[in-house]
């Protein structure tokens, strides 16, 4: 038989948006011996998160929360909201999701950068409406392209990464108030601010959930280092809320990513000594990119894209990385793919990782 696919899914090619480190260990039949490629977090977890998940597991045979009230509460609380102004779900990209399908029908336009974070795209040509790009200016979206390109279009969902990924630039407060305040009539912006604690005071625009124009999206993916636990956030008018709460899935956030995220929530301490250490390896970076003669662009997330030249000498860095088991990316776009993304770890780490670009860089072509 002809298996009866929707039209809409019929039409996409195969296509997942990353392939995980797991899977290219498995191709290459052996593990990689650093993992600094996935943006993971190398600092650990929150010793109390840690051991409220340690006590949750206990409890494992139960369900979860469906409303996560308390990890709700806790995060509203601590951002000034209200807890009906917050859905909680199993990290951002199944948020993204949701969104798209809030809003978009078939056909509906909607505008982000082009080589932006690809899973918005993803579920953008999944659900069947229809993607417009503007290009990066230099390794910055371009916020008054977009707003430019979103009138053009009539479109229904504008998407900005501050801080950015792939490229770890972000834009101060005023500039993602400038494009809140100027979108069309009937258009949301998607704020991602996955990487909002590694970044300075005067990055964020205020929290605003009377402005049903703006989803803010972040994560316990980052940061507090559960990306394994799968715990992200949504802060936005309630009304929207309301009608996340119409199609998510219920059940999908566990009991231990739960506890283990409420726990960590006030944990600042923890917080303050993963920043810190953070900006410590990414000083060994800048100071590579010198020894080196080539350029890093400043971050402000936990990688530092590091500028070698070209797409061909980008390719052929993670190639050689790759030879020598160390396990990294790089952006997909030119002219962003002349940049590798240098996961941020340990200091042990951070001085392999270093040594073993130091010296692959002049054999490169």
């Amino acid at each position: 038989m002809t298996i009866p696919f929707a039209a809409q899914i019929a039409r996409l090619p195969a296509s997942t948006p990353f392939v995980g480190p797991e899977e290219l260990e498995r191709r290459r039949g052996a593990p990689f011996r650093l993992r600094v490629g996935a943006n993971e977090s190398a600092f650990g977890q929150s010793p109390t998160g840690m051991a409220a998940m340690q006590a949750a597991l206990a409890e494992s045979a139960w369900y979860a929360d469906p409303t996560s009230h308390d990890l709700r509460h806790a995060l509203a609380a601590r951002l000034g909201v209200a807890a009906d102004e917050m859905v909680v779900d199993a990290g951002i990209d199944t948020l993204l999701g949701l969104t798209v399908r809030l809003f978009c029908d078939v056909g509906t336009p909607v505008v982000t950068s082009l080589g932006a974070y690809p899973t918005f795209n993803y579920h953008v040509n999944g659900y069947g409406a229809a993607l417009h790009t503007v290009p990066y200016k230099g390794f910055f979206e371009d916020t008054e392209a977009l707003l430019e390109k979103a009138h053009e279009v009539g479109a229904r969902l504008v998407y900005l990464a501050n801080p950015d990924n792939p490229m770890g630039t972000c834009h101060d407060a005023a500039t993602v108030q400038a494009l809140i305040d100027g979108l069309p009539e009937d258009c949301l912006l998607v704020l991602d601010e996955a990487y909002v604690e590694f970044a300075p005071p005067g990055v964020a625009a205020a929290i605003d959930t009377s402005n049903p124009r703006v989803l803010r999206f972040r994560t316990f993916s980052k940061a507090y280092g559960m990306a394994g636990q799968r715990v992200g956030y949504c802060v936005a008018h309630r009304e929207i809320i309301n009608a996340f709460e119409k199609i998510r899935n219920h059940f999908d956030l566990n009991r231990v990513a739960q506890a283990g995220a409420t726990a960590s929530v006030n944990d600042d301490a923890f917080l303050t000594r993963v920043k810190a250490e953070v900006e410590a390896a990414r000083q060994s970076v800048y100071a590579l990119a010198d020894r080196l003669g080539l350029y890093a662009e400043p971050s402000f997330t936990n990688f530092v894209a590091l500028d070698v030249g070209s797409t061909e000498r980008g390719q052929a860095l993670l190639e050689r990385l790759a030879e020598h088991g160390v396990f990294m990316r790089m952006p997909g776009v030119a002219p962003l793919n002349r940049c590798v993304r240098v996961g941020l770890s340990q200091p042990k780490e951070m001085a392999e990782v270093c040594e073993t670009i130091a010296s692959l860089v002049p054999e490169l072509p």
